[in-house]
């Protein structure tokens, strides 16, 4: 009995413990949420709009949910809660639609237990961070980033002492004040710093070496500048780190020991530069580096070969020695690899077939050699192959046709020869980007395939493909973005189906170098809606001025056999930056609106059979940075207008029948650094300058076979200084970039400044304008008196012709001590010549 009771008390106790358990379990699970931040969270939820523009199509709004299904708030999607407590401790109301602002007394900073707080991808309009952030001291976690938050990011964020990640990127924030170095000496937990796009625009903080928790910090695109400290690769637990795009932020590679577990690593499009050591190697976990279009020099460490765990590879855009691809091969990781314009040379090597993970390979840009090999095939992977710009010879392996997930192929700019069989590539059913110009390749489509069944290209080069027609293959075309067709030898009317062609699509068009005579369809009335680039030049077109639609950016239709007027309808062209209609035979006058082209840097008119006054139609604001109207039938003074285009480098008004003055009051132009003048009725004494600073970039100037008179411009050669000294730095040209995104692939289009001039009586084309070329062309004019001693300190002067005019004396021998073989000749002519 005693034992039986025993038990039985035993078995009381274990009950009841056990119930005990069960209680406090249940409980924790199911302890609800506390009533006022209950109705903290609903009046947030009140004071905010639904608004599905404000987030990724994906997403979804979480807040919609609340109260339907459960009072209880710790239920609701993106909230959780202590379980002891029943407090409110993390909130993640990432892409759910929210728009509006949130101010200070916002019932959100009434979750003061709040540990996680998420607003990432959600629309707060523009608003400020708002101070009342500073309540939710318990943060360890903030994710503000993608939210339209502007404006000075707040000091109060400094008050959040236990944040371990801080993410505020992809707003238009600023960080001036407080600044990084703020946050460097207040938030000494931090393991995750994000702060990309926003503008920082300073130098990097030493103090960021005291964070030695940090294992990430991304600063993509922030304004960085100066120095970056080389402590901070030293960090003990940073696994990323991601600087790019801070164009002005220099500095070098550190040594790395083994111990560094740095994973990610990206520099690109900054300022770094030295050698990549070759320690490098010893960055075992490495799967992401990225130092593209830095200015990194030396040779590509071999020790590349021992970054086995690499995924994402790109050193394209670098200064590196000229070297082989023998350090790849064991990176069978990789799904990127991007080795554009690295100085490579030889031939492709087989080990790079061990890359089978590869999605993008670009070797484009470098000398490479021998034949594309038909071990490409093993690459099965590949979604982009750019092998464009080498020197690759023989013909397309067939191995190629068997890359079925290839979308993007570049073999232009090669030597590559033989015969394509265009059908082949409808193999690749998802190539939407093919590349074949500038080769030796011909065509050869079958007329009776079936159009219908090729893929939908967006862009397609056949360049100097020996076509002889517009390929049929093209009628079934309508989703086009860019189409090159130039160097070929297809002759007569532009067909109007090919008018037609991607009418919706098409953003650049290139039929330039053939023998096409014009459009078969009114010529103003092209139906590209979103045009934007159009090559018609050196061709036959005849008739009148074809005008492009209103979107087009450049226009280049040169050295055809054009006629009639230039319509005022090109104005209607608001977006154009460049236009070149030179080398036709346009007549009339120039179109005053063509100063209602805002945009319009280039403009380009020579050898036209234009008259009458240049008109005042450059507006203040001008964005001209080249004029050229030589060799044209130009009549009056030069319209003072020009002194509004202040970005102006090259003024070429040659040839023509202009009256007037010398126009000191060009010299205002701050970058105008070649100004051709010659075969005009410029008249009178150049007269002095008004300042020190007239005409201060000015290197290349044209007076010759004008009626100019007086003495030799003495202070003019004294201020002159580029033309006092050599630059022996690297040699670079003059040039214009006008920048254009193409949706399939982005293109920056550089424009070398070309000129004219005439020496000894032969013309001579300068293709490329050095920057430091030097030339002073004064002749055949009515200048009188003795030649300045001056003139020998113009001691960069490449040509200078100062022959028939009224001048004695010699060239001082200081000047030809540094040239020989400029013209001198004349120099001691005593009588006037005869204009």
């Amino acid at each position: 009995m005693g034992l039986s009771l025993s038990f039985f008390m035993r078995f009381l106790f274990l009950l009841s413990l056990f119930s005990l358990i069960s209680a406090g379990s249940f409980s924790s699970v199911q302890s609800p949420c506390h009533d006022d931040e209950r109705f903290a969270l609903l009046q947030f939820k009140e004071s905010i709009i639904i608004n599905r523009s404000a987030s990724d199509p994906s997403a979804y709004s979480k807040v919609s949910s609340w109260m339907t299904l459960s009072s209880d708030c710790c239920t609701w999607d993106g909230v959780q809660c202590d379980e002891n407590t029943g407090r409110v401790t993390s909130l993640d109301l990432s892409s759910s639609y929210l728009y509006g602002s949130i101010n200070s007394s916002s019932s959100l900073f009434q979750l003061v237990h709040l540990h996680r707080l998420n607003l990432a991808s959600n629309d707060f309009n523009h608003s400020q961070i708002p101070a009342g952030v500073r309540r939710l001291s318990k943060l360890t976690y903030l994710n503000l980033s993608n939210s339209a938050f502007s404006g000075q990011i707040p000091s109060e964020i400094l008050q959040l002492s236990e944040l371990v990640s801080l993410d505020l990127a992809l707003n238009p924030l600023k960080l001036h004040k407080p600044n990084l170095k703020s946050i460097a000496e207040k938030l000494m937990n931090l393991q995750e710093l994000v702060l990309s796009e926003v503008d920082i625009s300073s130098t990097l903080p030493s103090t960021l070496t005291n964070l030695t928790s940090l294992e990430a910090i991304c600063l993509r695109n922030c304004g960085l500048h100066g120095e970056f400290p080389t402590g901070i690769f030293q960090l003990p637990n940073l696994k990323s780190l991601s600087v790019h795009l801070n164009s002005n932020l220099t500095g070098h590679l550190a040594e790395f020991n083994g111990s560094i577990p740095l994973e990610d690593l990206r520099l690109a499009g900054t300022g770094f530069s030295g050698m990549l050591p070759d320690s490098i190697g010893n960055l075992k976990s490495l799967h992401f580096f990225d130092v593209g279009g830095c200015n990194f020099s030396g040779p590509v460490p071999f020790s590349f070969g021992n970054l086995t765990e690499l995924t994402f590879l790109d050193l394209s855009d670098n200064n590196f020695n000229r070297g082989t691809l023998s350090w790849v091969g064991k990176q069978t990781k990789l799904t990127f690899l991007n080795l554009y314009e690295t100085n490579l040379y030889g031939d492709i090597p087989f080990s790079l077939g061990n890359l089978t993970q590869l999605k993008t390979l670009s070797l484009s840009s470098n000398e490479l050699t021998g034949p594309i090999p038909s071990w490409l095939a093993n690459l099965t992977q590949l979604t982009q192959l750019w092998l464009q710009k080498n020197k690759l010879h023989g013909p397309i392996p067939t191995s190629v046709y068997k890359l079925r997930n290839l979308q993007i192929l570049d073999l232009c700019l090669n030597r590559l020869s033989g015969t394509v069989e265009f059908g082949l590539f409808r193999e690749l059913i998802s190539l939407f980007y093919l590349q074949l110009s500038d080769n030796n390749l011909s065509l050869l489509i079958d007329p009776s395939t079936n159009n219908s069944t090729f893929q939908k290209f967006k862009v397609l080069g056949l360049a100097s493909c020996h076509l002889s027609e517009f390929p049929e293959i093209l009628r079934n075309q309508d989703q086009l973005q860019v189409l090159l067709l130039s160097r070929n030898k297809i002759h007569g009317q532009i067909p109007k189906w090919i008018s037609n062609l991607s009418k919706d699509t098409l953003v650049s068009l290139d039929m330039s170098e053939n023998f096409l005579t014009g459009f078969d369809q009114a010529p103003n009335s092209l139906p590209w809606t979103r045009l934007l680039i159009l090559y018609l030049s050196n061709n036959k077109l005849q008739g009148p001025l074809p005008i492009p639609p209103p979107s087009t950016v450049y226009y280049k239709v040169d050295s055809n056999m054009l006629s009639g007027e230039i319509t005022q309808m090109i104005c209607n062209l608001s977006f154009l930056s460049y236009l070149d209609l030179s080398y036709n035979n346009l007549s009339g006058y120039l179109p005053q609106c063509l100063g209602n082209l805002s945009n319009l840097s280039i403009l380009n008119l020579r050898h036209n059979n234009l008259h009458g006054h240049i008109p005042q139609m450059f507006i203040e604001g001008c964005q001209l940075s080249m004029i050229k109207l030589n060799q044209n039938h130009f009549q009056g003074a030069l319209p003072r207008s020009l002194a509004n285009c202040t970005m102006l480098e090259i003024l070429d008004v040659g040839n023509n029948h202009i009256g007037d003055i010398f126009p000191s009051w060009l010299g205002t132009l701050p970058e105008l650094g070649v100004l051709i003048l010659r075969s005009n009725r410029f008249h009178g004494a150049i007269g002095k300058p008004e300042t020190n600073s007239t005409f201060p970039k000015l290197h290349v100037i044209d007076l010759s076979n004008n009626y100019i008179s007086g003495k030799l411009p003495l202070e003019y050669f004294q201020i002159w200084k580029g033309m006092q000294s050599y630059d022996a730095g690297g040699l670079t040209y003059m040039q214009a970039r006008v920048k254009i995104h193409i949706p399939s692939c982005g293109w920056l289009y550089t424009y070398t400044y070309q000129m004219t001039l005439t020496n000894k009586g032969i013309k001579t084309e300068y293709w490329k304008i050095q920057d430091d070329f030097v030339a002073i062309d004064l002749s055949s004019n009515r200048f009188e008196g003795e030649i300045p001693k001056i003139v020998g300190n113009l001691k960069a002067i490449r040509m200078l012709n100062l022959s028939n005019n009224v001048l004695t004396g010699s060239i001082p021998s200081s000047l030809d001590l540094y040239h020989k073989g400029n013209n001198f000749s004349h120099f001691k002519t005593i009588h006037s010549m005869k204009m």
